[in-house]
């Protein structure tokens, strides 16, 4: 190595396995010393984390990208992280003109758009056809079975897609080119009334991403169904909804109370500001399954029985929580966190541990964890989702001083 060089070179901080109480000791590798900044909560867990507890944590930078003429893909689904069963994830980019190609599946397919725009064409089992463009912060949602397209528009697109089943695999879908490859070509004949020779062409597999043209306006692309649109939006505009803002942050959830067509997965858009944390809660209807958008963040949840675990994140991670553990997530960054959070329901519930404290009898809660007015006085009977509290906040503390 040049000498030179290095001493110009400013000097990264080497972790150790060392908390300030002096548990642990040095690793002197080999090691993964990236691997350890980007998780210094795994590294040097808090003295609180205790038990056994699967791991919450996978990084999309950690999975297989297919790559096509015209996008990619990539996922995260039961084979990657075990323990989320209920939901799978797929980041996916489409380029200028790019197409996911015609498909349908078995499960419902909710998506985020996190920048460019895209057009999304369906038609349902009555006839009633859709087609929207979308924009960064827009959702959309196909119910199980109804085909569907996506189209990247001027300048491409990438988002998140979430499906209802957590071994869900998007290079396993059912797609129009590949029904057509495995169809005999009489058959086609037959079925469409139209020469064997018309299927001269058609691809002999699935296509799953290609590249097309840029699609003109939806006026010129849109056809008129005789039974009519579809009645219910397969869209929404999820950050153009007012949120629900607190000291910290804000939140702004989208479910079948105000996206209708949204009947098995319910999502929340979470904003934690630099020294504000997502409150201690929990969600009493199902797992909770997350996508980091920017920013970076702890969290720690609480499985019972003396079980307790810390993971860090960043933006292209996925975390997990299963169905009613306590947990909680702290912005440990000097930029905003954002993240979604996901559920295979109709409805976005949670319990906030401090409302529960603030609506029981003071005497009860008192007598159970020993505590007096000092905090039986400041809990709240209405629900914060985020929280900060001056002079109470988390701030990244300075390397190596570990708790």
């Amino acid at each position: 190595m040049n000498d030179e060089r290095s001493k110009n070179e400013p000097l990264i901080p080497i972790p150790q396995p060392i908390r300030s109480d002096g548990a642990g000791g040095p690793d002197y590798g080999p090691r993964d010393i990236m691997r350890d900044l980007e998780n210094p909560d795994m590294l040097v867990p808090p003295v609180t984390d205790a038990g056994l507890m699967p791991n919450l944590k996978m990084s999309f930078s950690d999975t297989h990208m297919q790559l096509n003429h015209g996008g990619w893909s990539r996922e995260i689904t039961a084979r990657d992280l075990p323990i989320a069963t209920t939901l799978a994830g797929v980041n996916m980019s489409l380029t200028p003109g790019g197409v996911r190609e015609l498909h349908w599946h078995q499960q419902a397919e909710w998506a985020y758009m996190i920048w460019g725009t895209a057009r999304i064409t369906s038609v349902d089992q009555n006839g009633r056809n859709f087609i929207a463009d979308l924009g960064p912060g827009d959702l959309w949602y196909f119910p199980a079975g109804l085909p569907h397209s996506i189209q990247g528009l001027a300048e491409g697109c990438e988002f998140l897609l979430v499906f209802d089943d957590g071994n869900f695999s998007d290079l396993n879908t059912l797609s129009i080119s590949d029904w057509f490859a495995h169809t005999p070509k009489d058959v086609l004949s037959a079925n469409f009334g139209v020469p064997m020779e018309a299927f001269r062409n058609i691809p002999d597999d699935q296509v799953y991403i290609y590249q097309d043209h840029v699609p003109g306006t939806i006026e010129s692309q849109e056809v008129q169904s005789p039974y009519g649109k579809i009645p219910l939006s397969f869209k929404h505009r999820l950050l153009a909804q007012p949120p629900l803002r607190t000291p910290g942050g804000s939140v702004r959830i989208a479910d079948s109370t105000n996206f209708p067509i949204a009947k098995t997965i319910a999502a929340a858009l979470v904003e934690i500001e630099p020294g504000a944390m997502r409150e201690l809660h929990w969600h009493p209807n199902n797992d909770e399954w997350q996508y980091y958008l920017s920013g970076q963040g702890r969290m720690t949840v609480f499985g019972g029985n003396g079980r307790a675990r810390t993971f860090d994140y960043r933006a292209g991670d996925v975390g997990y929580v299963p169905f009613a553990f306590g947990h909680y997530i702290q912005n440990t960054g000097t930029e905003t966190l954002w993240f979604l959070e996901m559920f295979k329901s109709d409805r976005f519930v949670d319990v906030s541990l401090n409302q529960w404290m603030a609506l029981t009898p003071q005497e009860l809660v008192a007598s159970n964890l020993h505590v007096g007015p000092e905090l039986l006085h400041v809990l709240r009977k209405e629900k914060w989702p985020v929280v900060r509290y001056p002079g109470f906040s988390y701030y990244p503390r300075p390397s190596g001083s570990r708790d």
